[in-house]
């Protein structure tokens, strides 16, 4: 009899440390501040849980939650510092942006013959294993690549601005409005009614020319 009395007992002392005991979910929302992701102090911690549970009822626990919630701060520390730093490699502009074309000469007609873009001699063009073109827009450029393409030239969104595409910022366009009319080439306007305009080259790449202050 005696010996079950103090069975129920023992049982009673670890029904109440599991209640008071915090969980780490616990002593993770007591401490650490998710907008700030602010370093743990592990000696809180430990405060808090003597405090809560009372100082000599599981050191051993204590101490394996320090080690545990030490581990974890650092890496909360570690993942705040990494968003926080500034990713700084030097980048300057866009240097180019590659076109492919079924019919060079046929690509050519459109980018210099009507859209008037000019073509940078000093970009050589027998170096590489295709034939190609480097178009000047403004101080970058458009490469010209005669390749095939893997992208289907049908069933493409009328509006190019739905669909990828290079932007160019032109100074009016109500001007090439009036070119793309009289060279018979389709175009749509900004859904938004911005002074931009959208139009496709003969391989259905979609062209954006959005008009910026000179």
């Amino acid at each position: 009899m005696g010996n079950g009395l103090k069975g129920l007992l023992d049982i009673d002392r670890l029904l109440h440390f599991v209640a008071v005991t915090p969980s780490l979910q616990d002593l993770h929302k007591l401490e650490v501040n998710c907008a700030t992701a602010k370093p743990i102090s592990v000696n809180s911690l430990c405060h808090f849980y003597q405090t809560s549970v009372g100082s000599g009822r599981s050191p051993r626990f204590c101490f394996k939650t320090k080690a545990k919630l030490s581990a974890e701060t650092n890496i909360v520390e570690k993942e705040s510092t990494r968003l926080n730093e500034k990713i700084d490699y030097g980048v300057v502009s866009v240097h180019h942006v590659g076109v492919l074309c079924d019919n060079l000469e046929r690509s050519l007609e459109f980018y210099q013959g009507i859209l008037g873009l000019e073509i940078n001699e000093e970009r050589p063009h027998d170096k590489l294993p295709y034939r190609g073109a480097w178009l000047w827009v403004g101080s970058e450029m458009i490469h010209l690549m005669e390749l095939p393409n893997p992208d289907p030239l049908t069933g493409r969104p009328e509006h190019g601005g739905r669909d990828r595409h290079t932007c160019i910022a032109i100074q009016d366009v109500s001007k090439l409005k009036v070119i793309l009319d009289k060279a018979g080439i389709p175009y749509t306007l900004s859904r938004s009614g911005r002074p931009a305009i959208f139009t496709r080259d003969p391989d259905a790449n979609a062209l954006e020319f959005t008009q910026v202050d000179g």
